[in-house]
């Protein structure tokens, strides 16, 4: 497994610990320009990250041309109390031609991870993935193509809302359930990462604010 592939998935440390009771879990506050907490991840060649203005908003701007880097931001979250995942996302583009169930199809316009905690035992850290996909129907799920750790799941799938802001929920327990068939440990993380580096595409995606919420 590559460098790339060890960030994505292996063990992290938690910086900031969020109590429970908050109803409301900010994880992305790019609408006030602020990106403390977030860390770059460089892999292959680097895709840029920078705050822009789009629509009257400011947002976080990925351009990736055959690279694969990300952003990670470390957090505990307690899904019992606020199992779900919003965001919204814009990409100017899907990939075409690659299987993204195979090594050298694994890249996406934008995708949106958690990460868990494996406990002790940090090899069994795992992950869901939640991808603009060019192919998968919406809804499907499969396991990534370099670890049985993680699991890909299709929020958004081909080009009909390409260039349109498009906001997203996930029941992120309800999906870990399903996924992993148990019950998921804590959040450890939350990435974005727009990455071509496999396919040796480009892509350009726009990110909203993140947060997790109560139902």
């Amino acid at each position: 497994m590559n460098l790339k592939h060890r960030w994505r998935f292996g063990a992290l440390f938690v910086t900031l610990a969020v109590s429970a009771a908050d109803a409301r879990i900010d994880v992305a506050r790019f609408s006030r320009g602020d990106l403390g907490g977030w860390q770059s991840r460089i892999f292959d060649g680097e895709t840029h990250y920078v705050l822009v203005e789009d629509l009257g908003r400011r947002v976080l701007r990925a351009d990736s041309a055959g690279s694969a880097s990300g952003l990670c931001r470390e957090i505990a979250v307690d899904l019992a109390a606020s199992p779900i995942l919003n965001w919204s996302w814009k990409v100017d583009r899907v990939l075409s031609g690659n299987d993204e169930r195979t090594r050298q199809g694994d890249d996406y316009p934008a995708r949106v991870y958690v990460v868990f905690s494996g406990g002790l035992m940090f090899w069994r850290a795992r992950a869901v993935n939640y991808v603009w996909s060019g192919r998968e129907p919406v809804d499907a799920a499969w396991p990534n193509a370099f670890t049985g750790n993680a699991r890909m799941v299709a929020v958004e799938s081909g080009d009909a809302r390409v260039g349109q802001w498009v906001a997203e929920q996930r029941d992120v327990r309800a999906d870990y359930r399903r996924l992993f068939g148990e019950e998921p440990g804590r959040v450890v993380a939350v990435a974005i990462m727009t990455d071509t580096d496999n396919s040796g595409s480009a892509a350009t995606a726009w990110y909203g604010d993140i947060w997790f919420s109560a139902r």
